[in-house]
């Protein structure tokens, strides 16, 4: 990617800071189409972000897809132009008066409140905005670009502040590349896991609890199967569960910091004239349990893990199906070990949550997050906090990225991205090191020499929250669940009403042989019924009709094969119970 600036080392659209420059670049790209076009918009911030980038605006009109359109014809114009894009470094005072002078408020905001007594922008044609960069070296270079949609964003993510509106895009190098894209763009609205969640039964969504998703019999199915592999997999691991309570008193969460740094995402009551707040996290409770009794060294490491609900607030407009939700479940697991023990246990955690990745067919790739602004805690503990979750990763040969300021504002952490089978990435797991907890609930074990020492702290997930793994799980596999995972494995489709008897005998061995099987006696058509379990997703149909029951035999039709011929009850009994073991 050719850019101005300071002389730096070539880089590739194909590594992390390339795409952010060539985001950024379009960023602007798109922000000078819309200056030309509506002149008396003014611009918010436009950031590179995850995947493409995004201009908040103020304008007054609501824009429409057809101005998006607009907009991007305009882009196109400017590319041709192919103006150079210039860097130009000023005191902050002269950028101060001249944003001043043209009463843009967003862009005089945020350049008091720069420490720095010069400032850059970035110059093309005639059009200059208040930038750090870097970019790219000319409008020119941007080839293919795609603008995606409009949404109502808050100035500075606070509700109190001005609605504006974000529009959001994406580019690439090549034509053939955003064409790629688009066409994951457009797979990705087919597996809709909210979409696909209605047409299967799982769950639903209802206005009497925005963010708080219903789970209906076959998402339930779904979840308990999902816990019944993870608690399988937890015990072998050497795992003891527990459970606490979902409110405590305003005191524990005072004391675990909580109440400090987290305070505007909790949620809160009063009982007996007390302060209480409704859990946002599990690990202080886990404490109590650990603290209600006495440990020698003997027994540590000590693996808690907990399914536990939680409630955290998030904003009306960012809520998203089971993606983005004001109560989840996470499957939480506390460990408390000796410092000798540290290095370990990061690394069987690190093992555990590959083992169980590897199951549902993820890649994943990991980042290690360091301290953050509104962190607790001294300089020298995160150092060796840090430090040891590194020397983990590289003692088990895992390529990982440094994720600056990320980390949790009690310890850094280890986060695992997920790649679908579209190549999304969703963060899911997480090891958290923590040493300040332990000491700010006093707790404490006796080592060999029958003396009180503090332990370690490991907070660690890895669905995550279950119901978002749910959601990324019905993307990944567009609701065709592997038969171990299926809701429903099994549906018994008899032709006609007379086979129901035949059916329901089908039924009945399936049943005993602890196979999720449903049956269709609805006197329909056979066609009807095959289509509706098509759009049930199950994986197997049995079809039974006269000659089936005079064969004592079944047809048997699988998910995305079709027509796999006739099998006696025992024959297929076989074939899905060996289906589902080979899986796991």
């Amino acid at each position: 990617i050719p850019q101005n600036g300071d002389e730096i080392e070539p880089i590739t659209f194909s590594q992390e800071e390339g795409k952010e420059i060539f985001w950024h670049s379009t960023s602007h790209l798109m922000a000078q189409a819309i200056k030309e076009l509506f002149p008396e918009t003014k611009l918010a911030i436009g950031p590179s972000i995850r995947e493409g980038f995004y201009y908040d605006i103020d304008i007054d009109k609501s824009l429409s897809p057809e101005d998006l359109k607009a907009i991007e014809k305009k882009m196109k114009e400017i590319v041709r132009r192919n103006y150079p894009i210039e860097r130009i470094e000023m005191p902050r005072d002269k950028a101060l008066k001249m944003y001043k002078e043209k009463d843009d408020i967003y862009k005089v905001e945020l350049l008091k409140e720069i420490k720095d007594d010069n400032v850059s922008l970035y110059k093309q044609n005639n059009f200059i905005d208040l930038c750090r960069g870097p970019h790219l070296s000319s409008t020119g270079k941007i080839k293919a670009f795609k603008l995606l949609s409009i949404a109502g964003a808050y100035w500075r993510g606070n509700e109190k502040n001005k609605m504006l509106q974000r529009i959001y895009g994406i580019s690439f190098p090549s034509r053939e590349e955003l064409d790629e894209y688009l066409r994951k763009v457009e797979e990705a609205k087919k597996r809709d896991h909210r979409k696909i969640g209605k047409e299967m039964e799982l769950f639903s969504l209802h206005e009497e609890g925005p963010g708080f998703p219903f789970f209906h019999p076959k998402g339930v199915t779904l979840w308990n199967e999902l816990l019944s592999f993870w608690r399988k997999e937890h015990k072998k691991a050497g795992y003891v569960e527990i459970k606490t309570p979902t409110i405590l008193n305003k005191e524990l969460w005072v004391k675990s910091g909580h109440w400090d740094h987290y305070r505007e995402n909790m949620y809160f009551t009063e009982i007996d004239n007390k302060e209480y707040a409704i859990k946002p996290m599990n690990c202080p409770g886990g404490m109590l349990v650990f603290k209600a009794n006495l440990h020698s060294y003997r027994e540590l490491p000590i693996r808690m893990a907990e399914v536990g609900l939680v409630h955290r607030h998030e904003l009306s407009g960012v809520l998203h199906g089971l993606m983005r939700v004001r109560a989840f479940t996470q499957d939480d697991a506390h460990i408390y070990m000796t410092p000798e023990q540290i290095k370990d246990e990061i690394k069987g955690v690190v093992e555990l949550t590959d083992r169980i990745y590897k199951i549902f067919g993820f890649d994943y790739f990991i980042e290690l997050s360091t301290k953050p602004e509104n962190a607790m805690g001294s300089n020298e503990i995160w150092e060796k906090a840090t430090k040891a979750l590194r020397e983990a990763l590289e003692d088990l040969g895992k390529e990982y990225k440094i994720n600056e300021g990320d980390g949790a504002f009690y310890g850094p952490k280890i986060d695992f991205h997920l790649k679908d089978c579209i190549g999304r990435t969703w963060q899911c797991g997480t090891i958290q090191l923590d040493f300040m907890m332990p000491e700010r609930f006093d707790l404490t074990y006796i080592n060999d020499n029958g003396e009180k020492q503090r332990p370690v702290m490991l907070h660690r997930t890895i669905y995550g929250s279950i119901e978002r793994f749910i959601g990324i799980l019905i993307e990944h596999y567009a609701g065709i669940f592997p038969v171990w995972l299926a809701p429903e494995q099994v549906k018994i489709l008899p032709v006609t009403s007379r086979n129901n008897e035949y059916a329901l005998k089908v039924h009945k061995i399936l049943l005993d042989n602890n196979l999720r099987v449903g049956i269709k006696l609805e006197n329909e058509k056979i066609g009807a019924k095959i289509r509706n379990a098509e759009l049930q997703r199950i994986p197997y149909m049995i079809i039974v009709g006269d000659n089936e029951e005079k064969a004592n035999s079944i047809s048997l039709r699988k998910k995305g094969k079709g027509d796999l011929g006739k099998f006696t009850v025992e024959e297929f009994v076989d074939r899905i119970k060996e289906e589902i073991k080979n899986y796991k």
